[in-house]
């Protein structure tokens, strides 16, 4: 089983170069099982490994898994260029972590965004091959009519693109809203897809990400927590019917 010395665990969690993590060290920044810890030479096996600094409690994450209730105007962009990015809502050390967005959701939309530092698990989930189906809570400027949902259900056609875009389910749940399921994942679709239909949307939420829904991780706007094996697994397209899970 391996073993890393205790600056190298620090440094790989994103709380800074090796010479600071060695120096809060040092000071005695970092507790394990309840003693300060002041030698960085200290081997630990790293895997469910649980520390203290700066009074709170971390465990060792070979690679983290993050779901974020993103609020309203923050750009899914490491390098934002009119609002702050997403990852000013996370600790500094997701940063030094290299966390990403998966995927992206415009500025003003808000709800369920799934980050990570892994790179095939973004991948993964980026790609539009996986079908994985997604669903929105469409505030609409004029009223919702079933005129208006049908049109969605059987495609309405973009200007760029060679087919008609249609919703996998599609359904009014008041006067000015809709839930509109997704997995194609094109560049603004739901807000084109609604002014192709001849209505506009005024605000948009992305509540679930194939089983995983926004509701079951009970999260505020601008919060946000790692995802464990069984949440992870929910974002599989076998574990959610389109039109059905994810309602």
């Amino acid at each position: 089983m391996r073993t890393l010395t205790l600056d190298r665990i620090l440094q790989s969690q994103g709380f800074g170069s090796r010479k600071y993590c060695r120096d809060l060290i040092a000071d005695g920044e970092v507790t394990i099982a309840g003693t300060a810890c002041t030698d960085y030479r200290t081997a630990f096996t790293p895997d469910g490994l649980r520390f203290t600094l700066f009074d709170e409690e971390w465990q060792y994450r070979e690679h983290v898994y993050i779901a974020l209730h993103k609020p309203a105007n923050f750009e899914c962009s490491r390098k934002p260029s009119h609002h702050p990015g997403v990852l000013t809502v996370l600790p500094e050390q997701f940063t030094w972590r290299d966390v990403q967005p998966v995927g992206r959701l415009d500025h003003d939309t808000t709800g369920l965004l799934l980050m990570s530092d892994d790179g095939p698990f973004i991948h993964a989930q980026s790609s539009p091959k996986r079908h994985v189906p997604k669903l929105y809570r469409a505030t609409t400027h004029d009223p919702v009519t079933p005129a208006l949902v049908q049109q969605l259900l059987a495609g309405v056609q973009l200007h760029d693109e060679p087919a008609p875009l249609s919703a996998i389910s599609c359904t009014a749940v008041g006067d000015h809203l809709l839930e509109i399921v997704l997995e194609q994942g094109k560049y603004h679709q739901v807000k084109r897809m609604l002014a192709a239909a001849g209505n506009h949307c005024s605000a948009l939420q992305r509540t679930a990400i194939g089983g995983l829904t926004l509701a079951s991780l009970h999260l505020e706007e601008g919060e946000w927590c790692y995802l464990e094996t069984e949440q992870l697994q929910a974002l599989s397209p076998q574990s959610a019917a389109p039109g059905t899970s994810c309602t």
